[in-house]
Order: structure tokens, then C-alpha cells, then sequence
């Protein structure tokens, strides 16, 4: 066993205490499918904003994104701007609304909110369907975690996928959002003092007199192998190769403010006044992770384009660089990072099954005809069943490694957004609320937008893809809002609710 393999043992090994520790808490903590959801709407804005920043950023941020950096260069870094301009700009301009709707609502989750506010079954249940595009999500966070069992364990990639998804698929099973959450603030902090030292280490090891004078050698390195990498548009870049596909990318990120696991932790901050400390704790957080893209950036200037994949190239930065130690602590750190994004990504599909169908449609559609202790009980259940049914979609989507694991992660992120993305952005900023009708045809028109764009291969980038198809979605519902008029009926109910005083 080699030095590094002995120490990411370890390292892991204390990670899994730690947070199997905090999971056997949490399960305690986790009495019905409220807690399971989002904690029972009691957390804290500094707990929250780091989980946020931790399910946001994911082990793409690691593995993924320095793979982008490494083979599409500075280009990448358009990559960083989306993200810390985007995605705060999606949060500000969506959760505070959201958060006061939901006042009245106390809705769980996203398919539950839309579901609630437009009263329309066919919403909650389709955009419950839209969500399993997440297991593309998780998929991703899988390839991650494989793919570190393989470098530094020495494991097969099937075999560390097998490792990675029952490490998850338990802890999850046990613990739900309370697990989720606690565990994602531990892991935000990992992840922030990683990508610093990442970034700082690169300056260090590339010195040349001056910070301007080593970024300059840097990308005289970069040019002298491919003058591509040093564009500002990479014409190679699946995702950076225009400025039509940057716009499409800065969107999609913004439209994955909303995105349903991140919609959970909005849902779960105790005080409205405390949404701006959840926002800035989330972009302090954001962008001390991000920094880590560099990585991508120094390895292809220290080993050209020598890496066994992508994915890795941040990975053989750190052998190449650091001692056996530091490189598994950055191993646990990645490893962290998936897991932080994948228990989210089951808490919010789970809750899919147990309350947005199940207790908002066949319980209270008395389809199934049970008493109200008893259909918590059962939602509790079906919550936690669907954990391992989900784990397995995702392992079998994964189960050929691909060429870039952001690429599988983004596929589920953009078919999510260009469907439920009209309705919810109505929603806040209507001045006449939707009707049902409009808002069932904006996430189906939304959706199938995206499937005919990317998958008819019209829009290579899964991003500019979902970015085109969510402004569908979004024009979709405003047009037909004029046309299928609201019910006087309901828009009483809208003022008895409280969205008179949130619009």
C-alpha cells in the first residue's frame, strides 16, 4: 500500500466517523417527512448559506471544472463568473419572494410549492417528474467519487462506484436534511480552504519574481502548447466558444438558483430577515471554492497534456506537487464535496415521492385512505425507499465512465431549469397570478424545448441548451397567462395567502 493510498484511507476513515456521527444525531432529530425535507423550516442563515454554497458547487468544482480549465484553458474561467454572478443573482432575485410565499404555503419542496400555489395536481406531479433529471446530477457526483477510490485507493472505477453510492445511499437513508445540512456546513469549509490553498500553491510553485510576472510565464506555458488555451473564446471549449454560449452559460447558472435541492434550503431558513446573511455566507464561501479552477490551469503548465483524464488533472497537479499527505486530504476534501451535493440531491427527490405525491395527491385526493399520523409515517417511509432506487438509476447511468463529469451533471440541471423555471419566476414577479393551464403548458413546452435542442444535437452545450429552452419556458407562461384567465375563486385565495403582500 502506498503512502498516499495509507493516508486517504485514514483521512476517509475519520471523515466517515465524523459524519456518520452527525447522521445518527440527525436521524434522531428526523420525527416526519417536514424534517426529513428541510430540517422543519428551523435553520440558521450561516449553517444554511454554507450548505448552499456546498450543494451548489458540488465535486464538479474539484474534478469536473478543473478538467474543463485544464483542456479549455483561461476560457474556463468565464466558468467563474457565471457562477459568482449568476447564481447569487438567481438567489436574490427568487428566494426572498419564495421564502415569504411559502409563509402561508409551508411547502416541502419545489414540485410542492408550484403544486400549492397554482393549485394544479398536474404541475406537482410533473415537475416531481422533471426532477428525476437529477439523477443525472448524482450521477455525476458518483463519477467523482469513483474516479478518487480509483486514483488514490487503488480501487477499480466500477468497484469505487459500488464504494461512493452505498456510502451515500445509507447516510442519506438515515438522516435526511438535518444530515444533509449539518454535514454540508463541515464540508463548505473543507472545500473553501482547499480551493485557497490550491490557488495560493500555484503562485508559489510558478514564481517568478512578481504575481503579474508568474501569470504571465504561466500563460506563455499555456500558448507555447495550444494558443487556444489562452482565448478568450476557445473554439475547442464545449461550453466557452462564443460569446452567445457564455451568455447561455451565465443564464443557466442563474436559473440554478432555483434548482429544487437548493430550492430545500431556502424552504428551510427559520427567519426571513436572515436571507441576506444566508447570501453572503453562501458567496464568501462560493468564491473561496471556486479559485480551485486555477488547478486546472497549473496542471496542464506543469504536465502538459500528460493526465490519465480530465477529470483527474487536478488530482495529478497535487501528486505532482505535493507530499503523499496533502494529496489525500485533497482526495477526502473532493470526496467531501460529492457527497455534499448527493445528499441533497436525494433528500429532494425522495421528498418528490413521499410528499409531493404521495401526501399532496393520493392522501389528500383520498386515493389512499389513510388517517393523518399514519400517512406521515408512511410518507417517512417511502422517503427513505426511495434513496436506494434512485442510487441505483444513477450507478447505472455512470456505470461506462464518461469523458467529463460536468457534462452528465449538466444534463440533469438545464432539463430541471427550462421546466419549472417559467412558473416559478410568474409566480414571484406576476402582477396577476397564472393560471394552472399556463403554467402546466410553460413547464411542457419549457422541457421539451430542451430535449429537441440538445438531444437533436441543435445545441452541442448542454448550458446554452437549457438557457434557450428556459427562456422558452418563461415566454411560454407569459403569453399564455393572457390567454387562460385565472378563476376569481382563486384569486381570493391568493390574497387570504399573503401573496398580495409578497408582490
Amino acid at each position: 500500500m502506498s503512502t498516499v493510498t495509507l493516508y486517504t484511507w485514514i483521512g476517509f476513515a475519520i471523515f466517515l466517523v465524523v459524519m456518520f456521527a452527525l447522521g445518527y444525531i440527525s436521524a434522531k432529530k428526523t420525527k416526519n417527512v417536514s424534517d426529513f425535507a428541510i430540517g422543519g423550516g428551523s435553520l440558521g442563515p450561516y449553517v444554511l448559506g454554507l450548505s448552499f454554497a456546498a450543494t451548489y458547487l458540488s465535486a464538479a468544482t474539484f474534478l469536473g471544472y478543473p478538467g474543463w480549465s485544464h483542456d479549455w484553458g483561461f476560457s474556463n474561467l468565464w466558468l467563474f463568473l457565471a457562477i459568482i454572478g449568476g447564481g447569487p443573482i438567481g438567489v436574490l432575485m427568487v428566494a426572498k419572494r419564495v421564502r415569504r410565499l411559502n409563509t402561508g404555503q409551508k411547502s416541502l419542496s419545489l414540485p410542492d410549492w408550484l403544486g400549492d400555489f397554482y393549485n394544479s395536481d398536474i404541475l406537482r406531479v410533473g415537475t416531481g417528474l422533471i426532477l428525476l433529471f437529477n439523477i443525472f446530477y448524482i450521477a455525476g457526483q458518483f463519477v467523482a467519487g469513483a474516479r478518487i477510490f480509483e486514483y488514490l485507493l487503488g480501487m477499480s472505477y466500477t468497484g469505487g462506484l459500488i464504494f461512493i453510492a452505498a456510502i451515500v445511499i445509507v447516510y442519506v437513508f438515515a438522516g435526511g436534511a438535518f444530515a444533509d445540512i449539518y454535514t454540508d456546513a463541515v464540508q463548505a469549509v473543507m472545500m473553501g480552504i482547499a480551493g485557497i490553498f490550491i490557488f495560493v500553491s500555484g503562485i508559489v510553485l510558478f514564481w517568478d519574481g512578481s504575481i503579474t510576472a508568474t501569470f504571465t510565464a504561466i500563460t506563455q506555458n499555456l500558448a507555447n502548447q495550444d494558443v487556444n488555451l489562452v482565448k478568450v473564446f476557445n473554439p475547442d471549449s464545449t461550453h466557452f466558444y462564443s460569446i452567445g454560449v457564455v451568455t447561455g452559460a451565465i443564464i443557466i447558472q442563474w436559473a440554478f438558483a432555483s434548482a429544487p435541492h437548493l430550492f430545500n434550503k431556502v424552504l428551510g431558513l427559520k427567519s426571513e430577515k436572515d436571507l441576506g446573511k444566508m447570501i453572503l455566507t453562501y458567496v464568501i464561501a462560493a468564491i473561496c471554492s471556486l479559485v480551485i479552477l486555477f488547478g486546472g490551469l497549473y496542471s496542464r503548465a506543469a504536465l502538459g497534456d500528460n493526465v490519465v483524464a480530465a477529470d483527474l488533472a487536478l488530482m495529478e497537479y497535487a501528486t505532482w506537487a505535493f507530499p503523499a499527505i496533502i494529496v489525500a486530504i485533497l482526495g477526502v476534501v473532493i470526496l467531501a464535496a460529492a457527497m455534499s451535493t448527493t445528499d441533497g440531491l436525494f433528500v429532494s427527490i425522495s421528498t418528490v415521492f413521499a410528499n409531493d405525491i404521495f401526501l399532496k395527491v393520493l392522501v389528500k385526493k383520498r386515493i389512499i385512505n389513510v388517517n393523518d399520523q399514519k400517512a406521515q409515517k408512511i410518507a417517512l417511509q417511502i422517503s427513505r425507499m426511495a434513496v436506494p432506487l434512485v442510487g441505483m438509476a444513477a450507478f447505472l447511468i455512470v456505470l461506462k465512465p464518461p469523458a467529463y463529469m460536468g457534462d452528465v451533471m449538466w444534463i440533469g440541471i438545464s432539463g430541471i431549469a427550462a421546466g419549472t423555471m417559467g412558473p416559478i419566476l410568474y409566480a414571484v414577479y406576476g402582477k396577476k397570478k397564472a393560471s394552472a393551464r399556463a403554467a402546466e403548458l410553460s413547464m411542457v413546452v419549457g422541457l421539451l424545448s430542451y430535449l429537441i435542442l440538445y438531444f437533436g444535437g441543435i445545441i452541442p452545450s448542454t448550458m446554452s441548451a437549457g438557457a434557450v429552452a428556459t427562456f422558452i419556458g418563461i415566454a411560454t407562461i407569459v403569453i399564455l397567462a393572457r390567454i387562460f384567465k385565472e378563476p376569481q375563486t382563486v384569486k381570493k385565495v391568493m390574497v387570504e395567502e399573503g401573496y398580495t403582500k409578497a408582490n
